[in-house]
């Protein structure tokens, strides 16, 4: 008979495994691409429904399994890093077999979905995902300090996949316009964390732009993409399908806002300004599509 003990050890311990296997799949990353996936979608269809989440799940698990997959690619170098140490693999808490095979056995979850419940060009897409980030973006990482720039590819493909799954064309500007915001969005996120974390970078023998830039010069940069990032926003509406003009003013507003917000990357900010400013643009990403959803979900039925 399991005594209490027991019971309460093998609770935690399963709570516990539960939570590795999600870091494992870098779920918190990942749960946003299928949100991407879901705005894709609804910029097409303006509804949401059952087959909405299908196809967001079958990205998730895509990205989930591509995660895995990029923990267990760079098992050494995330074991030198004071960030990375404490993953999953490098820690010791699971094995890099056991981490390679959840990695593919998500992906093939998630294929299946979609060749279930999408089409042809769907999967297609999602395919390209995984190997651009595991064949492609993963190593070249260890050898330019530009990698995240068509590595940034993979973050503008989610979006894609929902909209053509809905019925909408690869060719289609409004989709075009969506995944240009995602793609340029990677490149400041990415280069934040560089900023923050470079030591890090550098100790596990990456090429950083810090080596090429002062931190000085990659915060004007950063400043610049960011810029960047809220013109791009404002051109959603402008190719999209009969947006409301309230619409263009919160994204307008959103705009504003994080370039004001982010202004101190034109001087040298320090560590903890330049952590609210990477939590800021995520912010911003994340209002903006909310707003993008709702002008689709509600101005579609009025």
């Amino acid at each position: 008979m399991i005594s209490v003990k027991e019971e309460i050890f093998r609770e935690n311990s399963l709570s516990r495994l539960f939570k590795l296997y999600l870091e494992l799949a870098k779920f918190r990353i990942t749960f946003f691409v299928s949100l991407s996936t879901a705005v894709g979608y609804i910029l097409f269809a303006g509804k949401l429904n059952a087959h909405l989440f299908i196809i967001s799940l079958g990205v998730l698990s895509l990205a989930g399994g591509s995660s895995a997959l990029n923990h267990f690619q760079e098992r050494k170098t995330d074991f030198l890093m004071n960030r990375t140490k404490m993953r999953p693999i490098p820690s010791g808490d699971i094995s890099a077999e056991n981490a390679f095979l959840f990695g593919i056995l998500l992906i093939f979850f998630g294929a299946a979905l979609l060749f279930l419940f999408a089409n042809t060009l769907a999967l297609m897409l999602g395919f390209l995902a995984v190997l651009w980030y595991n064949i492609i973006y993963t190593p070249l990482k260890r050898i330019n300090a530009f990698a995240i720039i068509p590595g940034s590819i993979i973050g503008a493909i989610p979006p894609v996949i929902g909209y053509v799954s809905a019925g909408g064309t690869i060719t289609d500007p409004a989709v075009i316009s969506l995944a240009g915001f995602f793609f340029i969005w990677q490149i400041p996120h990415f280069w934040l964390l560089l900023i923050l974390y470079s030591d890090d970078y550098l100790k596990a023998g990456f090429p950083t732009l810090t080596k090429i830039f002062s931190e000085k010069q990659l915060s004007r940069i950063t400043f610049i993409w960011i810029f960047t990032l809220t013109i791009s926003g404002l051109m959603i509406p402008f190719w999209g399908r009969n947006f409301n003009l309230i619409t263009v003013f919160f994204l307008l507003f959103l705009g504003i806002w994080i370039i004001y917000f982010s202004k101190p990357l034109l001087a040298q900010p320090n560590k903890i300004r330049i952590k609210r400013i990477f939590l800021g643009i995520n912010l911003y990403v994340l209002f903006a599509i909310i707003v993008i959803s709702l002008d689709k979900l509600i101005f579609s039925i009025i």
